[in-house]
C-alpha cells in the first residue's frame, strides 16, 4: 500500500496526543492497582508486571515507519489505544487498508 504524504503527516501529528491520552488512562489503572486492599508487596509486583507489559505497547513507545502505517494503526485500534473515530481525516484508501487488516 502506498501511503500518502498527507496520511503520514497526519499520523505523525496525532501520535503524540494518542500516546499521551493512552498513558493518562494507564496511570488511572495503575492508581487502581495501588489502591487495592492487599499486601503492599502484592500491589508493588502487580504494578511492576503491568508496567513492564505496557512499556511495549504502541500506546507508549513506537518506532513509526511509513510502510508499516496501516499495520501500526490497526494494532493501535486492536489494543484499544485509538478507535476508528480517531482516524477522521485520513484517506479512504488507508482506512480501507486498516479495515482489511482488522477483519483478518
Amino acid at each position: 500500500m502506498d501511503i500518502s504524504k498527507n496520511d503520514w503527516k497526519l499520523f505523525r501529528e496525532r501520535l503524540p496526543g494518542w500516546q499521551e491520552r493512552y498513558m493518562a488512562n494507564l496511570l488511572q489503572e495503575y492508581s487502581a492497582i495501588i489502591a487495592q486492599d492487599s499486601a503492599s508487596s502484592d500491589r508493588f509486583w502487580a504494578l511492576d508486571e503491568r508496567i513492564k507489559r505496557d512499556k511495549k505497547s504502541p500506546g507508549v513507545i513506537m518506532s513509526p515507519s511509513k510502510s508499516d502505517l496501516p499495520w501500526d494503526l490497526a494494532r493501535m485500534i486492536h489494543e484499544g489505544i485509538i478507535s476508528m473515530d480517531d482516524l477522521s481525516g485520513f484517506s479512504q484508501d488507508l482506512l480501507d487498508g486498516i479495515n482489511l487488516i482488522l477483519r483478518r
